[in-house]
């Protein structure tokens, strides 16, 4: 019988380490999630409070160079079609490397999110 209480105990043993872990396991996912979770909440905020700031400031500088563009061509409607035609081979631009501009993103996001713990 003592080989039979050896090996009962043994289990029992190999069953509380393997519960120990399965709790560790569970609280370190629980943790990466929160990680993750607020790493990409806090890059949406900034982006939208930095983004929000770059946006008006991008449109009252293209109102007061199309007026100066206008006013220095003597048409006002003239400098206003040259400013948006200036945003438009800017949009082109960015929609020909769009695919670079993905990898960039997932690269760097990637880093981030499949970062291993140190």
């Amino acid at each position: 019988m003592n080989v039979f209480e050896s090996i009962g105990e043994k289990t029992d043993r190999a069953g509380d380490i393997g519960e120990k872990y399965i709790k560790s396991s569970h609280q370190y996912f629980k943790l990466k999630l929160f990680q993750q979770l607020t790493f990409t909440v806090s890059m949406i905020a900034k982006l939208w409070a930095v983004g929000t700031f770059v946006v008006l400031g991008v449109i009252f500088g293209s109102v007061a160079g199309a007026i100066s563009l206008g006013e220095l061509l003597e048409d006002l409607a003239l400098g206003y079609l040259a400013v948006a035609g200036i945003f438009f081979v800017i949009g082109l631009l960015i929609y020909a490397t769009r695919n670079s501009i993905n990898k960039y993103i997932i690269r760097k996001i990637g880093s981030k999110f499949f970062a291993e713990d140190e």
